[in-house]
């Protein structure tokens, strides 16, 4: 298999690890920032430390932890198999933690008169949140949670602290092999040309929702 192939296919897997993060965080930061705003000071301290815990640690150190924590904690022994488990489910609880900020500074950043407005016409909190207050906030949260999603293609590097071979371990195995520094100019390329595709998609969200000024 030619260099270009073989960090191809391991750029696949780069963009596995990219889009289930996204598939998991997303959704999951709406409901940590719901926490953390929650009128509840138990709900919103335990999640206010997640918050700083996952915001203040490392990711690598985090992909170490949920690797190693079910043997030496539990006893429990883990395959090959768990590597990717264990990144997916620090990806997931590290971007879930940032999402959540984003999150949160943007639904306090809504004017209190719009919930009043939305109470007159009979609308349940839920309705509120989800039809009126959630779709602004995106507009307003898009360029943090652009940079975020841009941070992430870089991130997947991460992956080959715990053994997952995704496209930066092998192009530095092509380089350290082949004694060539081309696999890190393509893959480096490969990376550039993502997070270009990115940028665009994100631009041509926001301007489908400019209907919304501030």
């Amino acid at each position: 298999m030619t260099i270009g192939g073989m960090l191809l296919q391991a750029y696949a897997v780069s963009m596995q690890i990219f889009a289930l993060t996204l598939l998991g965080a997303v959704p999951l930061g709406v409901v940590v920032a719901l926490g953390r705003l929650s009128r509840s000071r138990v709900l919103s301290g335990i999640v206010g430390l997640y918050i700083s815990i996952m915001r203040g640690t490392p990711l690598m150190l985090q992909m170490f932890a949920v690797f190693f924590i079910p043997y030496y904690v539990f006893g429990i022994q883990t395959g090959p198999s768990y590597m990717f488990v264990a990144v997916m489910i620090a990806f997931v609880i590290n971007y879930t933690a940032y999402f959540a900020e984003i999150y949160r500074s943007g639904i306090q950043s809504m004017p209190q008169g719009q919930y009043e407005a939305a109470e007159v016409l009979g609308y349940t909190s839920g309705q509120t949140f989800f039809r009126i207050i959630l779709p602004q906030v995106v507009k307003k949260i898009l360029p943090a949670m652009g940079n975020e999603v841009i941070t992430l293609v870089k991130d997947t590097s991460l992956a080959f602290s715990i053994g997952i071979a995704e496209m930066f371990t092998v192009s530095k195995a092509l380089v350290a092999g082949q004694r060539t520094m081309v696999p890190f100019a393509i893959a480096a390329l490969i990376y550039w040309v993502t997070c270009l595709v990115i940028e665009f998609a994100l631009r041509r969200v926001e301007k489908k929702l400019d209907y919304y000024h501030d």
